[in-house]
């Protein structure tokens, strides 16, 4: 290893006091370019066209974003006033909920325009298009993240797949769980539970509701139907 730095520093010595020396392997670099020419201009041009690529990608997302969050101004104000169909569908001026979150997809604002299209259509009782919207629907933020789960469930529920919904659920609440959701989520985990006869998971989320989440609102009722599936979960275990 110490051969190898005094060799190296020898060289660079070299360079430094001879001119001579300095200039032989300026020439052999000098033909080396000359030599290899086309391939070095195809590698910068390859490189060049990368980054001018990632740029103009960047530069027509954050446009796409910008156009998104303006176009989505007003759905989201007849969302807020109930209008349903149009915020979904658009006034005819304006794009609506369905039209933004296809067009923009991949941009914050289109996944936010799922996030309030698959609501909509839970209200307006489209439980399999609200869910297909809702699950397409991706957020760092954990409450509107864990929220989705839990209206993805509310759509589960509604086609009669309460499995399916409970699992949701209890996803929800397992989602960066918090003293808040958490036991409103396993509530309704369990009823969902109840709803496909299988008593014992129900009991399961009763009981973390009990132990987890001693004070929260929904203790009482954990409590009070506990017993009841924990009856159930025995007279079906007993058929």
């Amino acid at each position: 290893m110490a051969k190898e730095t005094v060799k190296k520093h020898s060289e660079f010595e070299e360079l430094v006091e001879s001119p001579e020396v300095l200039a032989e392997r300026l020439a052999h670099s000098e033909d080396f370019v000359k030599k290899n020419k086309t391939k070095l201009l195809g590698v910068f041009a390859a490189i060049a066209a990368i980054v001018v690529a990632g740029f103009l990608y960047y530069n027509h997302r954050t446009t796409q974003n910008q156009e998104a969050h303006e176009a989505m101004f007003q759905a989201v104000y007849y969302f807020e006033a109930d209008s349903l169909n149009k915020a979904l569908n658009g006034d005819g001026q304006y794009d609506g909920l369905l039209k933004i979150s296809d067009e923009y997809s991949g941009t914050e604002a289109g996944n936010l325009a799922k996030f309030y299209a698959g609501v909509a259509l839970l209200k307006q009782g489209s439980f399999a298009e609200a869910q297909s919207h809702l699950e397409g629907f991706k957020s760092d933020d954990y409450l509107m993240q864990a929220r989705a789960y839990s209206l993805t469930g509310d759509a589960l529920s509604e086609q009669g797949k309460y499995k399916e919904a409970a699992d949701l659920y209890n996803k929800a609440a397992n989602h960066n769980s918090n003293a808040f959701f958490s036991p409103l989520y396993l509530m309704k985990a369990a009823v969902a539970y109840e709803a496909a006869n299988d008593f014992k998971s129900a009991v399961n989320m009763y009981d973390k509701i009990i132990k987890d989440y001693a004070s929260s609102a929904e203790v009482t009722d954990a409590k009070k139907y506990k017993a009841l599936a924990e009856s159930l979960a025995g007279t079906a275990a007993a058929k």
